[in-house]
């Protein structure tokens, strides 16, 4: 009578036989030069001793490495600019991409649920991932480090995780060279109004503008400081609430281009007029930034470049060499258009 068919070993059956996770094991098979020699050694005795084999589908090896970014959505000029730098150095790098959006159940919900997209992902070939989302993916990253997978952020939410890798911009020196322009310009009723004070970038840019606020002898008035989304409707929002007050400001910076426009947008409906009677100025520097009326002062971000530098440095991981440093900074720069002036006279 013939005896059943032997199930087929798994790299989880190597794993536990090693007594590594499977992310090791699967480092080990693709020749990772970031594994012990001890570790090297378990992992190759478990799979000799396992009989393990590749499924049939790894068989015609190599095959093309993939990228995946992961992304909110796809619904600002921000987030193209840098998927713009993502996509150039991928293919510059022979590099196949892929753009998810980010999985609700896996980064909200259960480790379990990171892990299986996680591995939905190894199936696909990707042997990097960007992070491009607003929230920082706590559970995508665990289950990324659990499966060996390299993972950067773009302009991170959390600068005090030491596990995150990320590529950003110099956002505090962009909020206070924002400011000091407008205080050269004689503004002292600065206001501020960024997005949410969840987001990294977003308190950085505040804390450089509260420098320059500071270093000019000009104290904070927290009446002139609004906190919202990295949207027009936030700008426009705050921006009528502050212009409509007894005391409006002669000039706001805003925390992105989109809030500006929308500060823009409140201003002309208030006929308030730009720059005259107030300064506007924006962060980032996206192209729609030169298109506005008026045009747009606003701090450059180098968005194609953290995109190329975030695939750069994904790449170089996923070779097994860890990056120069686990955060890297591009230089922010002024713009200056035509939606600043010197203050009006009181």
């Amino acid at each position: 009578m013939a005896g059943r068919p032997q199930a087929r070993v798994t790299l989880v059956d190597v794993a536990r036989a090693a007594g590594v996770t499977k992310g090791t094991v699967s480092k080990v098979l693709n020749e990772r030069s970031d594994v012990a020699a001890d570790t090297r050694a378990r992992v190759l005795a478990a799979v000799d001793e396992l009989g393990y084999r590749p499924p049939a589908s790894q068989w015609n090896l190599p095959r093309p490495r993939t990228l995946a970014a992961v992304v909110d959505a796809l619904d600002s000029p921000y987030l193209t600019h840098v998927l713009q730098g993502v996509l150039a150095a991928a293919t510059a790098a022979q590099t196949t991409l892929l753009v998810r959006l980010a999985p609700e159940h896996a980064v909200r919900g259960t480790p379990a649920a990171a892990r299986a997209w996680m591995s939905e992902q190894q199936a696909a070939g990707v042997v990097g991932i960007i992070g491009l989302t607003l929230g920082t993916p706590t559970a995508l990253l665990a289950a990324a480090a659990e499966a060996g997978i390299p993972f950067v952020m773009v302009d991170p939410v959390d600068l005090d995780a030491p596990d995150v890798v990320s590529v950003g911009s110099t956002n505090w020196a962009g909020g206070r060279t924002a400011t000091e322009h407008l205080v050269e310009l004689g503004h002292r009723r600065i206001a501020w109004v960024g997005g949410p004070t969840s987001s990294a970038a977003a308190r950085e840019r505040f804390h450089g503008y509260r420098a320059a606020l500071d270093s000019a002898g000009i104290e904070l008035d927290h009446g002139l400081v609004r906190h919202g989304h990295f949207s027009v409707e936030t700008g426009r929002t705050c921006g009528r609430d502050l212009l409509s007050s007894a005391h409006p400001p002669t000039a706001v910076l805003a925390g992105d281009d989109e809030i500006a426009v929308g500060v823009l947008v409140a201003a002309r409906e208030l006929d308030v007029p730009v720059p005259a009677r107030l300064s506007v100025v924006g962060f980032d520097d996206t192209p729609q930034a030169a298109w506005t009326s008026p045009p747009l002062t606003s701090v450059h971000q180098p968005l194609t470049g953290m995109g190329r530098v975030a695939v750069e440095t994904v790449l170089t991981m996923a070779a097994g060499t860890e990056p120069a440093s686990r955060y890297v900074q591009l230089a922010t720069s002024l713009v200056v258009r035509e939606s600043t002036a010197p203050a009006p006279a009181s």
